[in-house]
Parts: structure tokens; C-alpha cells; sequence
């Protein structure tokens, strides 16, 4: 374990390194006994030869400066450590300052051990005692009128619905016959999408309350990048609609078609276009405009993937169907029951074949095989930094994005039969799109991602693949947001009058 916290320490300060970590040929001019560590050693070192104190450190690594002035508590507290340590040999003091930046990166560095327990014992009891005064914890089935059926999965149903006014008597509000008032009816204007848990399937109730509980986190860390949450009630009786102790959530409706909608349409991408950018675009070829939108669906995906992995959530069910696209055109992403927490375990389930096999990667799990359990959560909270440093669980969905981004751009992919034989003949090559475009048996269609000098090919290429060494390989948001392909000057003036239509 010591060498496993040594071998995660030393990655995690390449990546956020501390100040004038510099080169081991200087000596310690004021200390007979240096630290055995090498990088305290360093630091040490480097330190005391250009006169910076602990304090400059603490100060330098943690950027107190400007926290201190929007958190006095800060400032309170580094005056209490120079007091305590005012006694304390250099070195000591030392050692004690790299200890606290060590810890401090460690605790900040992803999945976020520190902001995970902030939300965990104060954001969450705080939104907790927030909704219940208002309201949103204790939701019923009067509150609603359930409208037509949008679609169904392994774990629920999915409806149109919307929320009963109060000046609508009981007996009003719930058509038990087939649930056509929300159409014929006026007076049900705030709209609602509707998903009702399956009862009696295995696994169904618990898939249920890991969206739930889910939903409720992102409405806390990330609310842009998934539909808003009303919360959830459990059914009073058994009628047509309603069986009696099943559980329903409840989102805000923004939109009715997902991404699978529009790209079955033969017009798919243009009848995106005035959605995404809230005007037709001008002065471009039909080849040129397919690629901007299809490039601006791309950008809005990962930037919400970004921020969900920043979280510690794994997706792991990144499809065209769990892509909603708003009335402002913002793609959202929903059906969280296969998430998973990485941070803290939750839905953990390594070894369990729940998801989308057209879109899934070849390691088809988000964790090895060979940790079936997870660890108590305060344990596995703590260890959540190490284990996404050495198996990079957000890659998982960066291969979905992959398949999407070809889906989009290769029209005869947009076939179930089509991608089915595109994910068949891709396996057969090892995960290599370069060899697929050599050898697949009908010639694909590849002018949106050859454009541009072929940045979306070289995008694609680096999402659809293996992992390789030490499970990398692949892109992560973050690094897909630094692509080429999402870099162009026309691309960001796109993006900035998408922005614009999203606030109209």
C-alpha cells in the first residue's frame, strides 16, 4: 500500500507540481539530517536556496492569497499555523507545509475526495432541508397527469406528463382511461417528462433509486449538463396507469426528441441547424454546415462529460437515445441508472453486462473484473484518487462519444444494421479505425471528418481505440476539448452564436 500512495503521489505532482521541485545535485546548505523523502528533500531544498519560507509555500501551492480574501477562515488559520510552528525548526516546519500541499493536491485531485465530502455532509443535507420546505420531497401522484408514452427501457417506462394545478379538482386531474387530457387540455401548462419504475424486475428498484440519487447530485455539482430533477413519489393505488408502491420520477420537461430522433430523419444534421444555432448558417457548403453542427453537437457532449467525470460519475450509457436536445438547443444528458460513482462506489458493479452493446467499449467494464466488491465508502473515498489514476474509468464513455461522433458523420452508420456491422467489422481489426477505412467491405462516406486536414478523423481515431498502456490511449474530455478539431477560429465564432440562441 505505502508503495502504491508513493507510485499515485509522485503522478498526481507531475501533474500539479509543487514549486521548485528542482534538480537533486543542490545540497542542503542549513540542515546536517535533509528528509529521506526525495521529494520533500527537493522542495526543501529548492526552497531554502531562494529564501522562501513555509509560509511562502502554503501561500505559493494553495493560492491563499486570493482565497484568504474570499475565505477569512483561511486567513485565521494560516496565522494559527505560523504561531504553532513559530517554534519549530526549520526543517520541521518544512516538513510539515509539503505534508499539507501533498494532502491538499491529493484530496483536490479527481474524483475530488474533499468536494465529494462537502457534498456529501453539507450540500446534500443542505438541499435536503431546502426542498423539503418547499415542498419537492413529498410529491404524490395527484400532483401529476401522466400523458403518452415516449419510450421503454429494461428498468421503466417513459412519459409526457405535467403538473396538476391546484384550482383543478381530484377528480380532474388523472384520465384512467388512456391519459389524453394533457393534449386536450389547456389548463395543464407546465409540462413534465414522466418515468415510471418497473415493478417486479430484478434490479429495477434498485436501478431506480441509483438515478435518483444521482439526478440529485448533479442538481447539486453539475445542474447544466442533465435535465432538471422534480423528484420522485411513490404510487398511493392500483389503476391503469398506476401500481400501487411503484416508484415515478419526475423531471422538468425541455424537450421531447432526443438525438436518436433527429438523426433518424433523412435530413439529419440541417434540421439540428436553427435548433443549434438559432439561425441558418450562411456563406458555407452543405458539406461545410453538416460539419459545424455535427462539430457543435460534439462540442456540447463532452463538455458536459467533462464535468460529470469531474464529479467522479462515470455515465456509462452515452447513446443518442440519453442525449435530449432542448427547446434552446443544449444537449442534456439523462437516464442515469447505469452511472456510477467512483468516489464513493456508488453502483459499483464492475462485472455486471447492463449496457448498450453498440455503443460500449472493448473492455466493456468500467472497472477491472478482479475488484468485484467495493470498499466500505469512507475507504473507498479516500483510495477513489489512486484507483481513477490507474484505471481511468472516464474513458469509458469517451469511447460512446467516439461512436456518436461517427454515427453523426457517417450516414450509413445511422442504421441499427449499419452500426452493428460497422461495430463488428471495427472489432475485427483491433479497435483500429485507420485498418476499418482500409478494409471495410462498402466505402464509408468520410467528407465531414476529412475536412479540415482531417482533424474529425484524427478525433475519432483517438476516442475509438483500446486503452493502452496503463489504460490510456484514448482521449479524456478534457484532452478531446483541446483537439484540434475544436480549436478552428470559424468553429469558436459558431460556438459563440450558438451561446447567444441558448439566451434568446
Amino acid at each position: 500500500m505505502a508503495s502504491l500512495l508513493s507510485s499515485a503521489a509522485t503522478s498526481l505532482l507531475q501533474k500539479h507540481p509543487l514549486p521548485c521541485l528542482l534538480s537533486p545535485k543542490l545540497t542542503f546548505p542549513i540542515y546536517s539530517s535533509p528528509p529521506q523523502n526525495p521529494l520533500l528533500r527537493n522542495s526543501i531544498r529548492c526552497n531554502a536556496l531562494l529564501g522562501n519560507t513555509p509560509e511562502d509555500l502554503l501561500k505559493n501551492t494553495l493560492h491563499l492569497d486570493e482565497s484568504t480574501a474570499l475565505f477569512p477562515f483561511l486567513r485565521s488559520g494560516l496565522l494559527q499555523f505560523q504561531r504553532i510552528t513559530a517554534e519549530l525548526p526549520q526543517v520541521e516546519r518544512w516538513e510539515i507545509v509539503v505534508f499539507v500541499g501533498l494532502s491538499w493536491i491529493y484530496l483536490t485531485a479527481r474524483p475530488g475526495v474533499l468536494m465529494g465530502a462537502i457534498d456529501a455532509y453539507v450540500l446534500a443535507p443542505l438541499q435536503l432541508g431546502v426542498d423539503s420546505l418547499l415542498g419537492r420531497r413529498s410529491l404524490k401522484r395527484t400532483d401529476f397527469v401522466v400523458g403518452e408514452r415516449l419510450g421503454e427501457g429494461s428498468f421503466g417506462v417513459v412519459y409526457a406528463g405535467a403538473i396538476v394545478p391546484r384550482n383543478v379538482s381530484v377528480e380532474e386531474r388523472v384520465d384512467e382511461r388512456r391519459g389524453m387530457g394533457l393534449k386536450m387540455d389547456g389548463r395543464f401548462k407546465e409540462k413534465v417528462i414522466l418515468k415510471k419504475v418497473k415493478v417486479g424486475i430484478k434490479g429495477a428498484e434498485e436501478c431506480g433509486d441509483f438515478e435518483e440519487w444521482f439526478n440529485y447530485r448533479l442538481s447539486r455539482a453539475a445542474p447544466e449538463t442533465c435535465a432538471e430533477f422534480l423528484g420522485s413519489f411513490i404510487a398511493d393505488k392500483t389503476n391503469s396507469q398506476f401500481t400501487k408502491g411503484g416508484k415515478w420520477l419526475v423531471w422538468k420537461f425541455e424537450g421531447d426528441r432526443d438525438l436518436a430522433d433527429y438523426m433518424k430523419d433523412r435530413s439529419f444534421p440541417f434540421n439540428l441547424e436553427s435548433v443549434m444555432f438559432g439561425q441558418v448558417i450562411q456563406g458555407l457548403d452543405s458539406i461545410e454546415r453538416n460539419a459545424l453542427i455535427i462539430k457543435q453537437i460534439m462540442r456540447q457532449i463532452i463538455t458536459s462529460l467533462k464535468k460529470i467525470h469531474d464529479t467522479g460519475i462515470v455515465h456509462r450509457d452515452i447513446k443518442p437515445a440519453n442525449l435530449v436536445v432542448t427547446r434552446k438547443g443544449r444537449i442534456k444528458l439523462i437516464d442515469f441508472g447505469a452511472a456510477t460513482d467512483l468516489r464513493i462506489g456508488k453502483n459499483y458493479v464492475p462485472n455486471r453486462g447492463l449496457l448498450d452493446p453498440d455503443y460500449c467499449p472493448p473492455e466493456l467494464y468500467v472497472l477491472p473484473e478482479e475488484t468485484p466488491n467495493p470498499p466500505p465508502e469512507p475507504i473507498a473515498a479516500i483510495l477513489s484518487p489512486i484507483l481513477w489514476q490507474l484505471n481511468s474509468p472516464d474513458l469509458f464513455d469517451m469511447y460512446s462519444a467516439g461512436i456518436i461522433l461517427m454515427q453523426m458523420a457517417v450516414p450509413t452508420l445511422r442504421s441499427s444494421a449499419g452500426l452493428k456491422n460497422f461495430n463488428s467489422e471495427i472489432k475485427s481489426v483491433g479497435y483500429d479505425l485507420k485498418k476499418w477505412r482500409e478494409y471495410t467491405r462498402k466505402t464509408p462516406d468520410l467528407r465531414i471528418l476529412d475536412l479540415d486536414s482531417g482533424r474529425g478523423w484524427d478525433l475519432a481515431n483517438k476516442l475509438i481505440s483500446e486503452r493502452g498502456f496503463q489504460r490510456r490511449g484514448r482521449l479524456s474530455a478534457a484532452a478531446a476539448l483541446r483537439h484540434p478539431y475544436f480549436l478552428l477560429g470559424g468553429d469558436q465564432a459558431a460556438a459563440v452564436l450558438s451561446k447567444l440562441s441558448l439566451t434568446q
